[in-house]
């Protein structure tokens, strides 16, 4: 089968179309010919320095496609399923390939109303938005969100989350993008750059800050007295909570894990229809090396896909 490999770090170029053996699954697992994965932050990272591991890994971690066959002891699904899921995260899972093998618990069943591209760019952000504001913040209505990087991939999925839980969502972004955002059901939008978000938001109580650096003690500036800065960025983060506790805040470095549980509940939020992904751009898998350029320059709005013939 064909998948991107890469044999050593750096840019965008190191990713090369290679001919590898197509898996088998073991027991418990589900073999899945994808249709389609999509690029995020964390393969720019993993591609360029190895991420947390410090190694080569393949990349991607997003997948839509058919079930192919299953392994021993499966019995969520058949062969001809379509599904989609964030296998392994954050072990290596692949999805830059033709084929892959998945727990198949880390997998949900595809919306019908759902392409392969659309629900392709959905389990990583969907999933770390997720987490980041029902699990970690515990989100309830009426409360106050503000998301940075509003019209990111996790941005744009964490807008809808949180106005499904019934929040006010304030979101940082360029003013090209704001009408995109208040399209999504954002209430408020913030230019960044021409605004000092620090200066004109207040009393609120959960950020989602998928930046990082002085992003977070200016996000602490935001906040009421019991809130929450959820960091996404790096683990270098935690140590905002040693600014957070002495005024009465709390900060909390999060990082996204495969979870059947919270797959079914965007699968749900998608069937209601409150819950879309926006699909950039879409690439053929051969242009892995593109899709990372594009991912890097920082002027997307929402998901980069790679699609399978």
């Amino acid at each position: 089968m064909r998948a991107i490999r890469q044999d050593e770090f750096g840019g965008p170029e190191v990713l090369q179309v290679a001919e590898v053996d197509k898996p088998v699954p073991g027991m418990a697992e589900v073999l899945v010919r994808v249709h389609a994965t999509s690029v995020n932050p964390t393969d720019v990272w993993h591609r360029f320095s190895g991420g947390l591991v410090q190694r080569i890994v393949p990349l991607g971690w997003d997948v839509s496609g058919v079930v192919e066959a299953v392994g021993a002891g499966v019995t969520r699904f058949q062969p001809g399923d379509e599904v989609f899921g964030m296998p392994r995260h954050p072990l290596p899972a692949g999805t830059y390939a033709e084929y892959i093998t998945s727990p198949a618990r880390h997998l949900v069943r595809k919306p019908a109303a759902l392409t392969h591209a659309e629900a392709a760019a959905l389990p990583l952000v969907a999933m770390t938005a997720w987490q980041a504001l029902v699990d970690v913040a515990e989100v309830r209505p009426g409360q106050r969100v503000l998301i940075h990087a509003a019209a990111g991939g996790v941005g744009h999925v964490a807008v809808q989350i949180a106005k499904a839980r019934g929040a006010y969502v304030i979101g940082t972004a360029s003013a090209a993008k704001h009408e995109f955002l208040l399209g999504l059901g954002a209430d408020e939008v913030i230019d960044y750059t021409a605004v000092d978000f620090a200066e004109t938001v207040t009393d609120v109580n959960v950020v989602v800050d998928a930046i990082g650096g002085e992003y977070g003690p200016r996000s602490l500036r935001t906040l009421r007295p019991g809130g929450i800065v959820v960091s996404l960025a790096s683990p270098a983060e935690a140590q905002l909570a040693e600014l957070a506790a002495p005024q009465g805040k709390r900060a909390q470095f999060m990082a996204v894990e495969a979870d059947l549980q919270g797959m079914r509940e965007i699968a749900a939020l998608v069937e209601s229809g409150r819950l879309r992904a926006h699909v950039d751009t879409e690439l053929p898998l051969e242009d892995a090396a593109k899709a990372h350029e594009l991912s890097a320059s920082g002027r997307t709005v929402g998901k980069i896909v790679l699609t399978i013939a």
